[in-house]
Parts: C-alpha cells; sequence; structure tokens
C-alpha cells in the first residue's frame, strides 16, 4: 500500500493571509488538529498550522480581557504562526508516512506532488487501519493477539 491509498484528498486549506480566528473557528467546528497553508489556485503548499501553533499564539496573548485576545487573533495571520512542515509523497509507502510519524512525532503529513497539495495522512488514519487489519487478520484468536504483543515487545 501506496500513501495515496490511505491519504484524505478532500483537504480543508487555509492561505496564508487568513487570520488566526479563521483557522480556530475551522478547527474547532471541523475538529481538526492540522490545516495545511497554501497559496494560490494551484495549491501550493506554504506551511501547516496545528493546534499546539493556535494555542502558543494564545498563551502569548493571554494578558488582556478575552475581547482583547479575539480582537488580536483576529489581526494576526496564518504566516505569522504557520511552520514549514514535513510532506510525504503520494506513492511513497505506507510504512515510510508511518515510521516519519512515529519517529517525528508528527499528527500529520501533507502529501504533496509537484509542490501541490494533493491529500493529507494523520495519526487518525493509520488508527483506523490499524483497527481495520487488527479486525481481519487477528480478531479474537489467542495465537495472533500473542504474537502482536510479542512483536510490540521487540518494539
Amino acid at each position: 500500500m501506496n500513501v495515496e491509498d490511505l491519504m484524505c484528498r478532500d483537504v480543508v486549506v487555509l492561505h496564508a493571509e487568513s487570520v488566526l480566528v479563521d483557522a480556530e473557528e475551522i478547527m474547532g467546528f471541523r475538529r481538526f488538529r492540522h490545516l495545511p497553508v497554501v497559496d494560490g489556485p494551484d495549491r501550493q503548499l506554504v506551511g501547516l498550522i496545528t493546534h499546539r501553533d493556535l494555542a502558543r499564539a494564545a498563551v502569548s496573548s493571554v494578558q488582556g480581557s478575552y475581547n482583547e485576545a479575539q480582537r488580536l487573533k483576529a489581526a494576526v495571520k496564518v504566516r505569522d504562526v504557520m511552520h514549514t512542515p514535513q510532506t510525504i509523497a503520494p506513492d511513497a509507502p505506507l510504512h515510510e508516512a508511518a515510521t516519519r510519524l512515529r519517529k517525528g512525532k508528527y499528527g500529520c503529513l501533507p502529501v504533496v506532488q509537484d509542490g501541490k497539495l494533493v491529500g493529507i495522512v494523520t495519526e487518525a488514519d493509520f488508527v483506523r487501519l490499524a483497527e481495520v487489519l487488527l479486525r481481519n487478520l487477528i480478531g479474537d484468536r489467542a495465537e495472533g493477539q500473542d504474537e502482536l504483543k510479542a512483536w510490540f515487545a521487540e518494539e
């Protein structure tokens, strides 16, 4: 399996000129933790904004009132808070994406082809994949569960 077999293709994005309040609203409403930031109609990836990025920005504005914090979030651009993410190609092996997520402690990898955002693969995608594999391959068989436990013990 390759990344393109698991990735989400219908990706909600922000633009660098969007403001933090937009990112906060989308993340809260859609229950997202990551939003790719793109430029132009060809969706060139320019960054990523995460729930953690928003939290850091909020901490820096905590000194004032709630209304003042909201006013600041409406003035601060996404480009001022976003970071450059690690990316992966759609034809990369799925195990490579899983390894990079785990070792880098990333929550997602934007999927990019020729600089263009074509999808996103997240930790949740891999949890869903693990659920299907465990249900179909191991089920309730004790020997399969023992084998899996031994495999994780070696890790």
